[in-house]
């Protein structure tokens, strides 16, 4: 039987995937590192592991102990998961700008969280790296792994991450790309490889608000630098102890947007569905194609799971509030919009009194004509007067006598602006379901108010 004897044996071993559509453009074989396989589904789980077993080892960590430490979310959930099967109880601190979805997995996991400003001085004592510092300092038999500064969350990158690499690519990988944080991922696998081939480029993404680049490039702490930033799990307003940028060839920065952008790119046009630094990570490596050649193999890590960010990234109205999608108003928002929205028809073999009277008792202007459940025609109200001006007998006629083509069938899913050159002023469109619904031209403009 083939079995592990818990959940922590699957940590490690994540699968490649060639990219395809994303990275059309790039003459080179792009490689994704997936590491949402992993049982947190986050590449954390390695060095949550790795911490807990070498304060195990020297005795830092205690049977009872209590895990107290700052994160992000991912990390938090690797030392969670550590946790359970081995007996120690965990209270995690991390920030407001971290989605909703991640501090509801910790809680899952038993874990108590305690969510910090995240506008605010890493050295500030409401800071979730001060706030997490304290408590360790206060819990009776709490141990703080600090994953910031922690060798062995380096060391689990070194021992796990790159050998994987390098074996899964028969040591042909000529550039790794992947988005920097607490810097072990980075710096850990980056040293294992530059050991192997030191021709190998070590790429870090970066985003705006953080220190990193501007750092490696000039030695320059500039706390100008320093702004608040959307992008989850890269970037720092410090810089820890675990990044070693000498193993870092580059830094390439990419904006909230990007990040945001190609993070559901990413699962439109892969079916990979990785977070927010995943889409940093295939940003960056788009901003940096002219430097990969046809024989290059580039390998991104994909940090974490696309489940974290369902109501951030992968929502409409988030990404809409934020300007990271442009507001492209549909029909089926303008219908989903009105109320008391049953259509209202008359049938062809009706007459043209009974078409009149169904517009006064309902206060409209304009019907579409039906025969046998298909729609033929229409009559509004600009006809029918000109019609009994002309003749007042008309009203004792059938409607199909005298109606004109049926008001014009739009596609549902039409954005609104397609259709403001459009000369007709009422249309139709149908749902899914079947169902008819009629749109004006007020319909359009409050539609778009709203």
């Amino acid at each position: 039987m083939n079995y592990h004897k818990n959940i922590l044996g699957t940590i490690g071993n994540t699968p490649m995937v060639k990219l395809n559509s994303i990275v059309e453009g790039i003459d080179a074989l792009v490689l994704a590192k997936l590491e949402t396989t992993n049982p947190g589904n986050s590449v954390k789980d390695r060095m949550a592991l790795k911490m807990i077993e070498d304060a195990e080892a020297d005795g830092r960590l205690k049977p009872g102990s209590t895990i107290v430490e700052g994160t992000s979310g991912n990390t938090g959930l690797g030392l969670a998961i550590a946790a359970i099967i081995k007996g120690y109880k965990c209270i995690f601190t991390t920030t407001d700008k971290q989605s909703k979805e991640k501090v509801d997995i910790l809680k899952a996991f038993g874990a108590e969280v305690i969510v910090c400003p995240t506008n605010v001085e890493p050295d500030d004592p409401k800071s979730y790296y001060s706030v997490s510092d304290r408590l360790s300092k206060e819990i009776p038999n709490s141990f703080y792994p600090n994953q910031y500064d922690n060798p062995s969350n380096v060391a689990a990158h070194y021992e796990q991450t790159g050998p994987e690499i390098w074996e899964q690519t028969n040591g042909k990988i000529t550039h790794f790309v992947v988005g920097v944080g607490t810097g072990g991922t980075i710096s850990g696998t980056g040293k294992y490889l530059k050991e192997k081939n030191p021709d190998i480029k070590i790429i870090g993404i970066d985003t705006y608000g953080s220190v990193f680049k501007k750092y490696h490039e000039t030695g320059e702490f500039d706390e100008k630098e320093i702004y608040p930033y959307i992008t989850e799990g890269i970037g720092e307003d410090i810089l820890p102890k675990c990044v070693n940028f000498d193993v870092i060839d580059h830094f390439e920065k990419v904006t909230d947007k990007d990040a945001a952008f190609y993070t559901r790119e990413l699962t439109r046009r892969e079916g990979i569905f990785a977070g927010n630094s995943a889409g940093s990570a295939i940003s960056g490596l788009l901003q940096m194609k002219d430097r990969f050649k046809k024989d290059d193999v580039v390998v991104v890590l994909l940090h974490d799971h696309g489940s974290r960010y369902v109501g951030k990234m992968f929502n409409d109205d988030w990404m809409r509030d934020r300007g990271f999608l442009e507001s492209q108003h549909t029909l089926r928002e303008i219908v989903d919009g009105k109320t008391g929205s049953s259509l209202i028809s008359v049938q062809a073999n009706e007459m043209v009194k009974d078409a009149i009277l169904l517009m006064q008792k309902n206060g409209i202007s304009q019907l579409p004509v039906f025969e046998d459940g298909k729609l033929v025609g229409a009559v509004n109200e600009g006809l029918l007067l000109n019609k009994l001006l002309d003749d007042s007998t008309i009203k004792d006629i059938a409607v199909k006598e005298i109606m004109t083509e049926p008001f014009k069938l739009v596609d549902i899913n039409t954005p609104v602006s397609k259709l403001n050159n459009e000369s007709e002023s009422v249309f139709l469109t149908k749902d899914l379901i079947g169902d008819y619904f009629i749109i004006t031209k007020q319909d359009l403009i409050q539609g778009m108010l709203r």
